[in-house]
């Protein structure tokens, strides 16, 4: 265990819906308390100016001393060129004058902000109006409490519970939403979970709406199809193996008992011969399932390079001597990128099944056809029925014909070619032909050096 801590997908789905939820509404809290806050505060000051001017209008008319009267928060003193008060609302009217600053000499307005005014508690703005007369100026000061960030408590709560509230249903919301998706994850885990190797047939069940967890079923189910594919191929691989296995084996055991059971009646030299062709036989069927498991791992190419295959089809002819009459037809210069060895396994295979089923003679054609390198193994033979074109690929499948021309075949050859050219990104298959079989290989090209080609013929 590495220590970390693993939470559910429901509540990393939650926590994320909640906190998203909570910043939103925190940023929109935020907007509109200082949207209400700027209101307020202009509310708040036109009344306060409002007041300040109806009482410097009253005072340029007659004079005016005495309580004032204003809105609810509006503290309003007049005060005369001599610093005293002469008049103001309730808690007002006593006392010196509420701000020691006045407009300048050039204005009617000024306002400042005291953290308290004179003989006030906390902090408010102040406006102060200057009142012309000949006898002496006179100032109007009106007081109004600062608004504070929340505006007020009643607002605070409300834009708290509102906040919460909608984090609230965010978090139900996604819960939900994440369960009753899960829900549909969960019911086909399950029904992967009681899918086993003796019950490969079932499928899970696909959901009716288009929807990811309808594409996740579909794709589940291709899965397991891909896998009772390869789960039936291994059974009959290994059923054929078993007994292909067994067949030389059983053989070479059954002579040496024999012998063995009449020592002194038995060609001993001749009984080693026959024990040595059945573990040839075996060694060969050993090497080709070895092949065979090593292609089926897909192994990376050993020496990946740029082959020229008329020159690969040219070596190897001269390699080896054939019992049968071969025909070349190359063109120059058609290259394949891949692995050598490989490719010259997949020829001599085809070489091998062409020469035992020639009557006398097999024709090699390479080629470029619309990209790719194209090289075809035809012989003179009886050739393949179309309906066993697909057979003859499986592994061990045999047709009568090619048993009874070597009996000593593992059946592995063509499988092997097919398994090499499909590495390589192509197709083997059997094509028609006048006469006897053409298997027909097809590998993208790699780019060629030059663009001049010529057609040489040979044999």
């Amino acid at each position: 265990m590495n220590g970390r801590r693993t939470w559910s997908i429901r509540v990393r789905m939650t926590a994320t819906t909640g906190t998203v939820a909570a910043v939103v509404s925190v940023i929109v809290c935020a907007l509109i308390l200082v949207g209400l806050r700027a209101h307020t505060a202009e509310s708040v000051r036109g009344k306060a100016v409002s007041s300040a001017l109806q009482v410097a209008y009253e005072a340029d008319r007659e004079l005016v001393r005495g309580r004032l009267n204003a809105p609810k928060d509006v503290r309003l003193q007049l005060v005369n060129d001599g610093g005293e008060v002469v008049a103001g609302t309730e808690g007002a009217l006593a006392g010196p004058p509420m701000a020691d600053f006045q407009p300048p000499a050039t204005s009617i307005y000024s306002t400042r902000e005291r953290c308290p005014p004179t003989g006030l508690k906390g902090c408010q703005r102040v406006i102060a109006l200057r009142v012309y007369n000949e006898s002496g100026d006179r100032f109007v000061y009106a007081a109004t409490p600062i608004v504070p960030w929340y505006v007020s408590p009643g607002h605070l709560m409300l834009l708290v519970c509102a906040a919460l509230l909608v984090t609230m249903i965010a978090c139900l919301r996604a819960w939900g939403t994440t369960d009753q998706v899960l829900a549909r994850v969960d019911a086909i885990r399950a029904e992967l979970a009681e899918i086993t190797a003796s019950k490969s047939g079932r499928r899970v069940t696909v959901p009716p709406y288009q929807d990811e967890i309808r594409w996740l079923a579909e794709a589940a189910n291709e899965t397991l199809d891909r896998l009772d594919s390869a789960l039936e191929r291994q059974r009959s691989f290994t059923s054929d193996a078993s007994h292909d296995l067994r067949s030389p084996i059983t053989g070479a055991r059954a002579q040496l008992e024999e012998a063995l059971l009449f020592p002194d009646e038995v060609d001993w030299p001749q009984t080693a011969r026959n024990v040595l062709h059945s573990l040839d036989r075996l060694q060969a069927i050993v090497t080709d399932l070895l092949q065979l498991a090593r292609l089926d791992a897909g192994g990376a190419w050993q020496h990946p390079e740029t082959i020229d295959l008329g020159a690969v089809v040219t070596i190897e002819v001269a390699r080896a001597e054939r019992t049968k009459t071969i025909h070349t037809h190359l063109q120059e210069g058609v290259t394949v990128h891949g692995d050598r060895l490989r490719l010259v396994r997949l020829l001599t295979n085809l070489l091998d099944n062409a020469e035992r089923h020639a009557e006398s003679r097999v024709d090699l054609t390479v080629r470029e056809e619309d990209g790719y390198g194209v090289l075809e193994v035809q012989d003179d033979g009886a050739g393949v029925a179309e309906e066993d074109r697909e057979v003859v690929f499986q592994r061990f499948a045999r047709l009568e014909a090619g048993k009874a021309r070597d009996a000593a075949g593992t059946g592995l050859g063509l499988p092997i070619a097919r398994e090499i050219a499909r590495l390589h990104g192509g197709t083997l298959t059997i094509e028609d032909s006048d006469r006897g079989a053409r298997f027909v290989l097809r590998i993208p090209r790699s780019p060629a050096p030059a663009d001049t080609r010529a057609t040489g013929n040979g044999s």
